[in-house]
């Protein structure tokens, strides 16, 4: 039966989420039940895209890249794929209504992530992180909002901006890893051999000001949303103070977390100010 095909699918999902990311999962878990399954497909999607790209050095990950990006568009096509990841993001795909811009725009970037390894101009650097960042959070607010148009719209801006901000945050604290490992810079304009106090207030001051717009955002979400998106802000608000208070060289030498016992702290602080209506 392809009921059971289709539980195994969101499971698989499910796992993805679960074993990629502690705080994301910590945070979907906030979600509504009715929407929570979605959220844990469009990650299964966007993981499996980002490790072929960013982990299996040892394989072809160009070829690699391309039959996914082959089997993703025959699963939005036929609507169903042996790729369970690929199924169940389709299966929440067509149920919301995601836009096919969307998808394409986040698979460019990717695919960008094969051979590019310096972005030199702002343009270079906000199209990048519209495809890496941006437009999952559009991806997850059509969930969020279940389909309506009109409040998709409204929110469209904050949501970009959210996205915007947990990526550079992502960008900030990866950066030894993207730079040493990867050769990847993403910053333009910005030496990270000799990362400096004002570069990094720069980077900061951009990232709190996508923080702000975001905010407002949520504060709009619909209640089953609201408190899961407001978790993973407050999670990423948290490493931007940790980020902060780390001397810039210092940046590149170590990678800044949140322990889980902080996490923890995070989520009763915030289902305070939650149940309070202090968002």
């Amino acid at each position: 039966m392809k009921s059971i095909f289709d539980n195994v699918s969101r499971e698989c999902s499910k796992a993805v989420t679960n074993a990629y990311s502690t705080s994301f999962s910590l945070a979907t878990k906030m979600l509504s039940n009715s929407i929570r399954q979605d959220i844990y497909n469009i990650y299964g999607f966007v993981r499996f895209a980002d490790e072929i790209v960013d982990t299996f050095h040892d394989y072809n990950k160009e070829k690699l890249f391309n039959n996914f990006e082959k089997d993703l568009e025959a699963a939005l096509e036929d609507k169903i794929s042996l790729n369970p990841i690929l199924n169940a993001f389709q299966e929440t795909y067509h149920n919301y209504g995601i836009d096919k811009h969307l998808v394409d725009s986040f698979m460019n970037s990717m695919r960008l992530d094969l051979q590019k390894t310096t972005y030199l101009t702002e343009t270079e650097y906000k199209a990048y992180i519209y495809g890496s960042a941006d437009v999952v959070g559009l991806m997850c607010l059509k969930v969020f909002v279940k389909g309506d148009s009109e409040k998709y719209e409204e929110l469209r801006e904050s949501a970009m901006s959210l996205g915007s901000a947990f990526q550079k945050v992502n960008f900030l604290r990866d950066l030894r890893a993207d730079f040493e490992d990867l050769s990847r810079t993403y910053f333009p304009n910005t030496d990270l051999n000799n990362l400096d106090e004002d570069s990094k207030k720069c980077i900061i001051d951009d990232i709190e000001i996508d923080f702000r717009n975001g905010l407002q955002g949520i504060k709009l979400l619909p209640i089953e949303a609201k408190f899961g998106v407001f978790m993973a802000y407050r999670y990423y608000s948290k490493l931007l103070d940790k980020l902060k208070k780390t001397p810039a060289l210092q940046i590149k030498e170590t990678r800044i977390r949140v322990p889980n016992y902080r996490k923890l702290e995070l989520l009763t602080r915030s289902y305070v100010k939650y149940q309070l209506n202090l968002l």
